[in-house]
């Protein structure tokens, strides 16, 4: 629906079992939550893919926190939706975040959403 532009370059990517020091929640995005890794890397991160929501947590799912760059009108394969943001394929096979404030989703996809199934 727009353009929509990486805003890390250099995103936070964490494998389960690692641990992260939390930071603010997100004002805008409540599900995330700021979180910086063992090598320092910092970036918004989901709060169900974390142990605790606060101080120390361990990570209990793999989670990268890679963003796609799109163009209006390009077609996307959502694969996942987690707080208003959509795990997405472009026709190039590179996958990573946008938010769903950008994408203009179908019916059927909408549904699928609202009825809690990402897949």
């Amino acid at each position: 629906m727009r353009d929509y532009r990486t805003q890390y370059p250099d995103p936070i990517a964490i494998a389960v079992g690692e641990t992260v020091v939390l930071g603010a929640r997100d004002t805008e995005w409540p599900e995330f939550v700021w979180g910086t890794d063992v090598r320092g890397r910092s970036g918004w991160v989901p709060a169900r893919v974390l142990d605790r929501d606060h101080g120390e947590a361990r990570c209990v799912a793999d989670y990268s926190a890679r963003e796609l760059d799109a163009d209006a009108g390009d077609i996307l394969n959502l694969i996942q939706e987690t707080g208003g943001w959509w795990w997405c394929e472009n026709a190039r096979q590179q996958q990573g975040w946008l938010p769903a404030t950008h994408l203009d989703l179908d019916d059927a996809t909408a549904a699928r959403s609202a009825d809690g199934d990402t897949r």
